[in-house]
Formats: structure tokens, sequence, C-alpha cells
């Protein structure tokens, strides 16, 4: 039996909906979180299976370590602990000679490796480095605590120490990646190692900021790796999850939410898919979809025709994914030798070839040579498989629109080819596959639409004020009392919490004594802007 009422309901339970619950109970609320799959943690989950650990969806975390939402919740405290390679990142540029690019821990052979046949680039690369360390903590904070980020974004000004470098830092994070490569570096390790970190992301590489995401999880890659969680990707649910019961937050998995109760423009409960309603005295904040909020849990005739309009003619999902795990006899032979110790390696080729492959990803173009995100989890943590063996998966995108059953298979197959070229062999050592195609995906977790996982495109049109629509970039809704709190608002898709802690923290903001100063303009502008 479900409480009758409570101060809040979290519906979901990824963790950005932990987040939220945390937040929510530590500030003394009564928070019940509602999750509709019988596991906790959305797409940070793991299975096990005869000594076997597959991380299900999400799988490395450099925004989780390095998240302040995150730390500041000391889960390993709760059981946390974090694994890593000896090589957080390969980025293989030549199938035939083996040539990679590498980032190491320590940036002096980063440097060499990026340098190895234009000395200037390693130096280029440590100066990147000393300058993204000179701003990590607000940059970081300005990205992942507020919106809007004044105070972070006042300290990062600081930091930059004038007027000048601030307008050049602006123009930098403006800038397409294909761009930034070329004017930092003059050979392809460089150019390559930023454009295989923008494709993490679904911006086409010479478009704008798509130099922004390949720079920060390059340069977190060098600051703090790419680990894995110890023991499987559900350990860091499991942390959250044991965080959240100690705050106080009741926590009930196999419950889907049916409908959200709104009366005179504010949320008054939920109704569960079993017929159950609780009422809810203060906020809801939904850890689901955009379109899954405003499409299924929300009386069609609240929600504003503009609003409505914009969701069906211009919010635009990420790139469909296609996800391949592998347990393998033994690890794989790569050609390069710093790929068989990384953690992480992307297959791909030059950052030109890539910014060739995002054009086709988006026009509709299976491209024949895709890019592959490859995680040799055993390499981090050795518990993931028997002695002697390797747990690796492998994801891929499909172009964006295409997200069918015999496309993803079409797509597979590439994926196999092109791992093949690379490390010879390679196909000899499969003991078996398991495909997750994006329909998989989506079934598995039902915020991953059209087997998306960043929770919609990560593009310039669709960030800040415009994510996921048309709006004013915070959680808040047309319905008071109602936030969104997953990776459909700023600042999007990754395992880092910001997006839940937004919430809880607007919704604190809202149930306080300056609570009709903060919610009423900002709840008006909405309904204004989206009617």
């Amino acid at each position: 039996m479900l409480p009758r009422s409570v101060d809040a309901v979290v519906i979901g339970s990824g963790p950005n909906g932990l987040v939220s619950a945390i937040a929510l109970a530590d500030a003394g609320w009564d928070v019940l979180v509602l999750e509709a799959a019988d596991t906790f943690g959305g797409a940070v989950r793991s299975t096990e299976s005869d000594g076997w650990i597959s991380d299900r969806f999400s799988s490395n975390y450099p925004l989780g370590v390095a998240s302040p939402v995150l730390r500041a919740l000391e889960l390993e405290k709760f059981g946390l602990r974090w694994a890593y390679a000896p090589l957080p990142l390969v980025h293989l540029l030549d199938s035939e000679e083996g040539t990679s690019a590498a980032i190491h821990p320590d940036p002096e052979a980063t440097a060499k490796s990026v340098g190895a046949d234009h000395p200037g680039d390693g130096e280029a690369w440590l100066r990147l480095y000393q300058q993204y360390v000179a701003i990590r903590e607000p940059l970081l904070k300005a990205l992942l605590t507020s919106w809007p980020p004044v105070g972070p974004g006042i300290k990062l000004v600081r930091k930059l120490g004038s007027a000048g470098e601030l307008l050049r830092f602006a123009r930098f994070m403006a800038m397409p990646m294909h761009r930034m490569g070329k004017e930092l570096f003059e050979g392809p390790g460089g150019p390559a190692l930023l454009a295989g970190n923008s494709l993490h992301a679904d911006a086409p590489l010479s478009g704008a900021v798509s130099g922004t995401m390949g720079w920060l999880l390059a340069m977190l890659a060098q600051d703090v790796g790419y680990p894995v969680v110890e023991g499987g990707s559900g350990g860091l649910s499991g942390a959250l999850v044991r965080r959240a019961e100690r705050a106080g937050a009741l926590l009930v998995s196999g419950t889907p939410v049916a409908a959200i109760e709104v009366s005179s423009g504010r949320v008054t409960g939920v109704r569960t898919a079993s017929g159950e309603t609780v009422v809810v005295g203060r906020a809801v904040i939904a850890d689901v979809s955009a379109p899954a909020l405003y499409g299924e849990l929300l009386p069609n005739a609240t929600i504003p025709a503009g609003l409505r309009r914009d969701l069906d003619e211009r919010f635009e999902w990420d790139y469909p994914t296609v996800k391949l795990n592998y347990r393998l006899s033994g690890p794989i032979p790569w050609r390069s030798t710093d790929a068989r110790t990384a953690g992480v390696v992307h297959l791909g080729g030059t950052a030109d070839e890539l910014v060739h492959l995002s054009a086709d990803l988006d026009t509709g173009r299976l491209p024949s040579q895709p890019f592959l995100l490859i995680g040799q989890t055993t390499k981090s943590d050795p518990t993931r498989s028997p002695e002697g063996t390797e747990a690796v998966w492998t994801y891929s995108h499909l172009p964006r629109g295409i997200a069918d059953d015999e496309s993803a298979e079409k797509l597979a197959h590439r994926m196999e080819r092109a791992i093949e070229r690379y490390a010879p062999g390679f196909s000899d050592l499969i003991i078996d596959r398991d495909l997750q195609r994006p329909s998989d995906l989506e079934s598995g977790n039902a915020a991953l639409g059209l087997g998306a996982v960043g929770g919609g495109t990560m593009q310039l049109q669709q960030q800040l004020i415009f994510r996921p629509t048309i709006g004013l970039g915070s959680p808040r809704t047309f319905v008071s009392g109602l936030y969104l709190g997953s990776s459909a608002i700023h600042p999007g898709g990754g395992v880092h919490g910001a997006c839940g802690h937004l919430a809880a923290r607007t919704a604190l903001r809202d149930a306080s004594l300056i609570g009709p100063l903060t919610r009423t303009l900002p709840t008006a502008a909405l309904r204004h802007l989206q009617r």
C-alpha cells in the first residue's frame, strides 16, 4: 500500500530522480519515489550471470566522478567504488598501421602521444589542459549546479581574468569541433581525440558548440579518467538508493505512474497504473522524457497548444543507439599497443573522416564505416568476467530518424567488421554476443525514446532556454508544483545528477517563504510563451 499523501512524489528512479529525492528528503520533506520497472536505476543498471557482469545502458562515468552534485553526496560511504583501466582512452587512427592517439593518466605522456608526428601538438595539449585546470571548478559548477548560473558564472569570469579572455573563451566554446581541432593542432592525434569525444553527443562535428562537447570530455578523460563502477553500473544506482533511504525517502518499484493530477493550474497528486492515488502537498518531479510527461502523464486539456505543437513538430531525439555486448575468450588483439590496455577505445579514423560520418548520420545515410565507442570493462574492473576472458561492449549510432530493427542489424554487422579490421582475429574470440537495438533500449527504459540515450538532441537549437522546447531552460513547467527533472532539461544527457539537482533546488525555492516571488512570474511567463 502506498501512502495516501506526501510532500513530494518523484516519478522515475534514474540518477536524476534519485538525486531529486535525496535533496528533498534532506530538506525534511516526505518523499515517495515511484519506479515503473522492477529495478531502480533507470539507464544505470547492470546484470550478472555466471561470473559475467554487463552494463545494460551507460557504463563509463567521467562526468559522474567530476560532477559537484554527485561528489557532494559522498556516495563512497554508501558502497560506490570506481575502477580504472591503465589507460583512460585510445582513439584508433589507422587500421593497417595500428596508429592511435591516447589519453594517459599523466598529461606529459598524453602530450607525447598527441605530438608523435608534430611535437608542437604535445605542447598545445599541455596548454589546453592547464587552461582547463585553471577554470575547472567554476566551470563544472556553472554547467551542473545552477540555472541560470549566476554565482558560478561570476567566479568563472574572475578566473578568466579579463573581458578579452572572457570573449575568447566564449568564442572557443561556440566553435565547431572541426574548426577547434584545426586551430589547436597541426597533426591528426589531437583533432581525433576531440572528434571522438564530440561523437558521444549528437552535435554535427561542423556545427556550433560541438567543439565544447569534445573538449570537455577530452579534458575530463585527462583529469579523472573514464572509470566504470566496480561490480557493475548498478553499484552507482545502489549507492544512490541507499543514500536516498538514509535521507528518509520511500522508494517503490514496479509501480508505473499513469497520470499526474492537476487542479486550477497546480499539481495535486499522481495516479498509478493500478488505480491508487497519492495526494501531493508540495511538488511532483518527473524523471521522464519530455514526450512522456506532456504526451502521456498530463491531462491533454491542460497542455498549452503552443507547447503541444512545439513538441510534435520541433522536438528532436538524439541519434538512435545500437549496442553490442560481448563475452570474449580473451583480450581483443588490437594492432594498436595502447588499445590493449585502454578502458575506452574510439574506432573511426581521423577527424576529417568523422566529419563525413557525422554528415551521414544527419542526412539519413547508414555509414559504411561507423564510429564505434568501445568499453573494455574487464580492463578497468577485473571482476567483470572470469579470469583470462574479457567483457566488452560497443555502441554506434543509426542516422537521425532511422531506428528500425533491420537497420540496427545491418549496422551491428558493420560494427563487427570494423573491429575485425583494427584487430584481426577478434571474431574468433566471441563466446556470445547480445545485441540491443533501439527498440530493445526503449523497451528496457521508456525514457530512451527511439533508442536515444541523451533525452533529446544536444544541438544548440534544443539547449539552454530551448530545452526541451521554447521556455526558460529551467525545470519549471506551466503547472505550479510540477517540475521536469530528467535529461530533457538543461544541462542534458550524461550521468551527473545535475537535472535532478536543479529540479529539487527549484522546488525547494518555490515552496519557501520567497516562493511567490520565485515561481509566480516564471510560471506565468511559461504559460504565455507556450500558449
